[in-house]
């Protein structure tokens, strides 16, 4: 590139922040170039090119250090933890200037049927739900200010769930108008796309022909359909050809959410899984797909109940553990594989492979980080007994880990060109309420494991390549048009990491823990971490869709 051509405005007028002496990856995949400093100036990239001497109210030593756009996190999952600590600390370490969520159930709308059981989740961190729509949940989060970006989507779960409830059944015609009025409102208030979480009640319940209806509102606004497929298993066919349809029908783009084949009977069919994508693609399907770097996927331990024991939501799924008959059930269904629903249980191979992330009753907290099977031994219990006695006794908000997949898979999703990044958790922190529970560790750790373990160490990638992934391809996968590359005239989203030292330190058995190697950290022009310590700015926005329309 001409560095003389990059420089931008000619002007003599100081930089709030320069950054010397680094080696650029600008996102594009392209190789690094060094040579080039980066000046900052008014949130954005003012200059790019030999810009020693220009004056600096801020100058950046990166030498030694690799400059790259800051990282985007395609499933952040931070919606409540960002109200209970705005300071991101496991993103920002991570290099994660910008986190999309929203998946299947969103933040927002918010009504007399979301709100209680919503409501229940949020009453450990202290949190009140004051918010009804979009606008007033991004309200709520301007005022307070956080450290990164934050886009989401609108839950076709949560349209569904604030119109009809819980119920397994279909809308009416009634009905599915209100739940598109919902996606539509949503859209105009600034969500990015639709999202879907189908193997959850009571997203389960939804035909596709609904969901179908639901995307074209979307698409009308130019968003598109994220989704947490129906199966990732042994139905994991079916469930493609779903996304696909959708894609199709609803003229919308289609984003997969964290890829993966679940249990042993499916490793090694990662390629099978890529030929289908690919095939699509030729077609004319627009989808793309982002993973996490881990063998282990987690959720609640509810998941592994079978649909029709969600039905009707909290109250009647407890009833239903209670009662001997559906409990028996429930019991003998977990027990055998099935392609009507994705079964946890079967699919990890039982309680051994199934760790018990985190509780709500204080009683359950010695069960924190346990297999499950050795929980129900403790207990005195079998592993069916103990794991419906735990979601009765915690009121079904129990977090699970389940070790799902196999390293090969990982590996060769990884390294597909439509593949961005997500970590698939909230931003926590390792002092106080977010760090009094043991997380996955790709809460503070995804991308740079992408970066140490997988690009650098097995070679997998090349780092430009791996940063494409974290940067520009996510950026226009979500239509995000200002951020992803390193750019005169981009917003200043910039990451400086040494590339001989990033790496994740968080483990299954010690997930809480930072990541090492990423130095600087600048959102929209501001550093919120500085040589390794964070600076407690606050410089993050609101990014809205591309149907945002502001009230009034």
């Amino acid at each position: 590139m001409s560095l003389t051509a990059a420089v931008g405005a000619a002007d003599e007028a100081p930089f709030d922040i320069l950054i010397t002496g680094g080696r650029i990856i600008d996102g594009t995949g392209n190789p690094w170039f060094d040579a080039a400093d980066v000046g900052i100036r008014d949130g954005k990239i003012a200059a790019i090119g030999r810009l020693s001497g220009r004056p600096a109210l801020r100058t950046i030593d990166a030498g030694g250090l690799m400059v790259s756009p800051g990282f985007i996190d395609m499933l952040g999952q931070s919606e409540v933890t960002l109200l209970v600590d705005p300071h991101a600390e496991s993103k920002i370490r991570q290099g994660i200037t910008t986190e999309i969520t929203g998946e299947g159930g969103s933040i927002a709308p918010q009504n007399e049927k979301t709100i209680p059981e919503t409501q229940e989740g949020l009453d450990p961190f202290g949190l009140k739900i004051n918010w009804r729509s979009f606008t007033d949940y991004f309200a709520r989060l301007e005022k307070q200010g956080v450290a990164i970006n934050f886009g989401t989507n609108v839950g076709a779960t949560q349209a569904r769930w604030a119109v009809m409830g819980s119920e397994d059944r279909t809308p009416t015609p009634a009905e599915l108008d209100q739940m598109k009025q919902v996606v539509d409102e949503a859209m105009r208030q600034g969500a990015m796309g639709l999202s879907t979480s189908l193997v959850y009640a009571p997203a389960i319940y939804a035909k596709t022909e609904e969901l179908i209806e639901l995307a074209k509102v979307a698409a009308g606004y130019g968003g598109i359909y994220s989704t947490h497929m129906r199966n990732e298993g042994d139905a994991i066919d079916e469930a493609l050809d779903e996304a696909i349809r959708i894609g199709r029908e609803a003229a919308i783009a289609v984003h997969i959410y964290h890829l993966k084949l679940s249990g042993k009977s499916n490793w090694g069919r990662m390629g099978e899984v890529s030929i289908r994508i690919q095939t699509a693609r030729a077609e004319g399907v627009e989808i793309t797909a982002n993973m996490y770097p881990y063998v282990a996927g987690a959720t609640s331990l509810s998941a592994c109940l079978p649909p029709w024991a969600l039905d009707g939501g909290l109250e009647k799924t407890l009833t239903r553990l209670r009662t001997p008959s559906d409990r028996r059930k429930i019991r003998s269904e977990l027990s055998a594989p099935t392609r009507s629903w994705q079964n946890f249980y079967h699919s990890a191979g039982g309680g051994a492979q199934i760790m018990i992330s985190f509780t709500v009753n204080e009683n359950l907290k010695p069960l924190q980080g346990m297999r499950l099977a050795a929980a129900a031994a403790m207990r005195g219990q079998d592993e069916l007994d103990a794991l419906l006695d735990i979601l009765i006794e915690d009121r079904l908000q129990t977090g699970a880990i389940y070790f799902l997949m196999s390293e090969k898979d990982v590996a060769d999703g990884l390294v597909l060109p439509w593949v961005s990044i997500g970590c698939d958790s909230p931003a926590v922190r390792t002092e106080g309420i977010l760090g009094s529970f043991p997380s996955h560790p790709r809460a503070y750790g995804t991308f740079p494991r992408v970066l140490g373990h997988y690009a650098r160490d097995q070679k997998l990638m090349p780092l430009a390549e791996a940063v494409r992934k974290m940067t520009l391809l996510a950026a226009q996968t979500m239509r995000i048009p200002d951020r992803g590359l390193i750019k005169v005239g981009m917003a200043a989203d910039v990451v400086c990491f040494d590339p001989a030292r990033i790496r994740d330190t968080a483990t299954f058995e010690a997930p809480n823990r930072y990541s090492e190697g990423v130095r600087h950290v600048i959102v929209n022009g501001v550093i919120v971490l500085d040589d390794g310590e964070m600076t407690g700015a606050l410089p993050g926005k609101i990014l809205r869709g591309r149907g945002y329309k502001p009230a009034g």
